[in-house]
């Protein structure tokens, strides 16, 4: 566990921090992976009712690495804190518009539009968006809806509410999460 900007961990954080360390110490499977990787953080997020998910920061270096064993992990961990959905986040950095003035560039990487849609990806691994659509209503309110892969419908469905819900936390932005209809030819 590396904290950001050097604040000690909270004792969630610790919690998080002590299980993926008794997994690389207890799972064979997932030791070697481990091994090498680390988190920035952890939070706890209320994502409606009594349903609470666990989104874990890791750091943009260590991406590859966690999406790797990202499936075996959050598999784990869930079982671990029973009844909580685990979500793994890379740690991104907005930048703001460069101002009149300023020689240097800001990197399409480092908007906001950009780091959004990365987190959006980030949710919903290793399932694929196939889609995104925002309908403005009549009344002026936007609904943005994202269309996942249907082949990976089975295992995604009842984590749909917990990705809505960390969406809007970490971007303030609601979101839709549904999938595409089959048409028979």
């Amino acid at each position: 566990l590396a904290g950001s900007q050097g604040a000690a961990p909270d004792a969630f954080e610790q919690s998080v921090a002590q299980a993926l360390f008794d997994l690389e110490a207890t799972n064979a499977e997932l030791k070697g992976d481990l091994r090498d990787l680390y988190i920035h953080g952890a939070a706890e997020i209320d994502v409606g009712g009594s349903q609470k998910a666990i989104v874990i920061h890791v750091p943009y270096r260590l991406r590859k690495g966690f999406q790797k064993i990202q499936q075996r992990l959050v598999g784990e961990l869930e079982k671990k804190f029973s009844g909580k959905d685990v979500v793994v986040v890379t740690t991104r950095r907005i930048m703001r518009p460069p101002h009149v003035g300023y020689a240097t560039a800001r990197p399409r990487s480092h908007t906001l539009t950009a780091v959004h849609n990365a987190i959006l990806e980030d949710l919903v691994y290793p399932t694929e968006i196939v889609g995104k659509r925002l309908r403005y209503r009549q009344d002026g309110s936007r609904v943005f809806k994202v269309y996942l892969d249907p082949k990976d419908k089975s295992s995604v469905e009842s984590k749909l509410d917990t990705f809505g819900g960390v969406y809007k936390r970490l971007t303030g932005k609601d979101v839709v999460f549904d999938f595409p209809v089959q048409q028979d030819a």
